[in-house]
């Protein structure tokens, strides 16, 4: 047995489905709040819940803006985030003895 501890900001289901989502974007790329639901297959309450853990974490930025009249929120990544899911991955890793 190892001592290994997986985020528990992650870890949830619904964070983790987000975070991986956004660390397949590139380092300071941002998704539309609308895509990233429908990619997700979620509610916008329950996206909301999540992304604002994950905001308190510092794992995402939200960016809320106007495109035009409309109101537009965006989300992206965090080197926080991005740092935090890569060493969630890596203790995933070990704890399935795939690597150190």
């Amino acid at each position: 047995m190892t001592d290994v501890e997986l985020d528990p900001v992650i870890h949830a289901q619904a964070r983790l489905r987000v975070v991986a989502t956004l660390a397949s974007l590139g380092s300071h790329d941002r998704i539309a709040f609308p895509r990233l639901q429908k990619l997700l297959d979620m509610t916008a309450g329950n996206l909301s819940t999540h992304l604002r853990r994950l905001e308190e974490a510092d794992y995402v930025l939200i960016t809320k803006t106007h495109e035009g009249r409309t109101p537009a929120t965006y989300v992206e990544l965090t080197l926080a985030g991005r740092l935090a899911f890569e060493t969630y991955t890596q203790s995933l890793r070990v704890l399935l003895g795939g690597a150190s």
